[in-house]
């Protein structure tokens, strides 16, 4: 992926001077205004793909984004969730905002492939699409402004890397998917696997729970069962499954943090909670509050400058339960 692409937004003279008039309006004053020395009531047109309900951290970045695109800091936010995490509710969204001629489209895509043609679509039209979180496969950038979020590969590797350092000896592990499809499942798997290294943990099961709690704790009862409780480590590719993944442990007469640890991906306050009661053993933040970020790029995007291809997340891991105290006081998701 290049290092740095611009972002042309307006070709000819008649474009340009509508994007002027567009960029006055929508950092002018008044209601609608996001700064500046005065100018028109007009608002930023953003359409928002967004996943919809899926768990803490998608409820925490999605209403980050509503909260930061309001009216008025000169925005007018069109939020179209997924239709039970449907791609095809989502491709519907994205190409009615095309018809409509929003000014950007911000996509949380629910499936990695199959946005080629919606892309080229939008960039026919001269719209410029950011994505959040979620990357596309296969990834061509030249479709798109950049990708916010946080480095899934380097987070997992991290997670990977604390789990060989913490069974030296070995043991056997688990791994809880979210669902098949989804480019995240695939970067988290990569990433722990690099991070593991020549570890001499063994690898025994790997399934996916759909990023939730019922299913996590499902699934890792049917594993324990499976293996006669013999399971040392478990890798939750997000909080809610390695939280029911805690209960189940919990059901089974194990004891988290002793006969099994389970080490998660996000880093929601129910988790940091969990870690520091002993219910789980290690959580890495996967931050989604970059509403922020997303607007300083949309600002960008329009104006035509230079934006990164992949803008990065700062994201933090908690080891211990004390680390874990130490934050949940200010914990805002």
């Amino acid at each position: 992926m290049s290092a740095k692409k611009r972002i042309r937004v307006a070709i000819g003279l008649a474009a340009a001077g509508a994007l002027t008039i567009g960029l006055a309006a929508c950092s002018g004053g008044g209601d609608g205004g996001s700064g500046g020395d005065g100018g028109s009531d007009e608002l930023t047109t953003v359409g928002f793909v967004a996943v919809g309900p899926e768990g803490a951290w998608r409820e925490a970045n999605e209403q980050n984004i509503q909260d930061t695109f309001t009216e008025e800091a000169g925005y007018d936010l069109k939020y179209a969730p997924a239709t039970n995490l449907d791609q095809k509710s989502q491709i519907d969204a994205f190409t009615s905002f095309v018809d409509e001629g929003v000014d950007v489209i911000l996509l949380s895509a629910t499936e990695a492939s199959g946005w080629e043609d919606s892309l080229k679509r939008a960039q026919e039209a001269e719209i410029p699409v950011i994505l959040l979180d979620r990357g596309i496969e296969p990834d061509d950038d030249s479709l798109y402004v950049t990708r916010i979020a946080p480095d899934n590969v380097e987070v997992a590797k991290e997670v990977g890397a604390w789990a060989a350092a913490t069974f030296p000896d070995g043991g056997n592990y688990v791994v809880l998917e979210g669902p098949a499809g989804v480019g995240v499942v695939n970067e988290r798997n990569e990433g722990f696997d690099e991070g593991l290294g020549d570890s001499s943990l063994t690898k025994v099961d790997a399934q996916t729970a759909n990023w939730s709690a019922e299913e996590g704790k499902s699934v890792f009862e049917t594993m324990l069962k499976s293996s006669n409780n013999d399971i040392q480590l478990v890798f939750a590719q997000n909080d809610e499954m390695g939280l029911g993944a805690a209960q189940a442990a919990e059901e089974a007469g194990l004891v988290v943090g002793q006969d099994v640890k389970i080490a998660t991906i996000d880093g929601t306050k129910n988790a940091m909670q969990a870690l520091a009661d002993g219910q789980l053993s290690y959580v890495h933040e996967y931050n989604p509050l970059f509403g922020e970020t997303a607007m300083d790029v949309v600002e960008k995007a329009l104006a035509g400058e230079d934006v990164d291809s992949y803008i990065v997340v700062p994201s933090e891991a908690f080891d211990s339960a004390d680390a874990a105290k130490a934050v949940l006081a200010d914990r805002k998701y």
